[in-house]
């Protein structure tokens, strides 16, 4: 059912005009990378955002994901976002930019335009956590036509993410983000516990207890408010691991969490 590459098209740019450096971390972006599903669909889908301290992008955070969730029957798009020196809010505008763009291509990628979920490791899952939260229901006389779909993604997966700018935050992506001195109202926009509402996506967080680089207090400050607003949510804290995990097929305890996220899909209709 699942095919375990990506498509024929390569890297689909995002934007039609748009700054570009061209070096290190940031060539060919932003763009996406699909790994679609054969057969009839419609299938789900996820955007994957990979971490990296909004520095770089981590392929083991990307390309075994996309796998992983094409053998679960979720069609895969990687999320190829701009990182530093570009600075916010250019990397939730490419998250954004790639749910409109799958969403609005649903029918020819033979994708569910109803079960379309962001999926995000350290920084990228606040890349995720940030499409969640400051999404839109599209411009609707805006001359692109794919500025009129709309950004909300149906769910989210976090997986040990960034989520607060203010107490407990990952430095590093906090300066790669907002800059060395980010305004308090800037620290608050982007302080993700913060920015939840009603109408904010269900989410599946998982982090571990000991995590040295992204505190642990981000996700449950998050999930805290999810509870808050009565916005379903799955949490899961392992008593122990390394920052950086991604699937961690060879970690005792969390490798669990793939199995978990699958239920938790599968009850959301994924």
């Amino acid at each position: 059912m699942g095919r375990l590459g990506p498509n024929a098209r390569g890297k689909i740019p995002l934007w039609g005009n748009v700054e570009r450096e061209e070096n290190g971390h940031n060539t060919d972006c932003p763009s996406i990378e699909l790994f679609l599903l054969n057969g009839n669909g419609p299938y789900p889908a996820m955007v994957i955002a990979p971490g990296g301290g909004y520095a770089r992008r981590a392929d083991h955070e990307a390309y075994p994901v996309a796998r992983w969730l094409n053998s679960i029957g979720i069609s895969a798009i990687i999320l190829h976002y701009r990182v530093a020196p570009f600075k916010h809010p250019i990397p939730l505008l490419d998250a954004k930019r790639a749910i409109r763009m799958v969403r609005f291509h649903a029918s020819e990628w033979k994708i569910d335009p109803d079960h379309i979920g962001i999926l995000g490791f350290s920084a990228g899952g606040h890349v995720a956590a940030t499409a969640g939260t400051h999404f839109d229901l599209g411009i609707r006389e805006d001359e692109d036509h794919l500025e009129r779909v709309s950004s909300r993604p149906d769910v989210m997966v976090l997986c040990y993410p960034v989520i607060t700018m203010g107490d407990h935050t990952h430095e590093g992506s906090r300066t790669n983000l907002l800059g060395e001195s980010p305004s308090l109202e800037m620290i608050q926009q982007l302080s993700l516990e913060l920015r939840i509402t009603k109408d904010t996506p269900p989410a599946f967080l998982w982090h571990t207890a000991d995590d040295a680089s992204v505190d642990v207090e981000n996700s449950l400050l998050f999930a805290a408010e999810l509870s808050r607003h009565s916005i379903p949510f799955g949490l899961h804290i392992f008593e122990s691991g390394r920052h950086g995990l991604g699937l961690a097929e060879e970690h005792p305890e969390a490798k669990a969490w793939p199995k978990l996220c699958e239920a938790w899909l599968r009850n959301r209709g994924f």
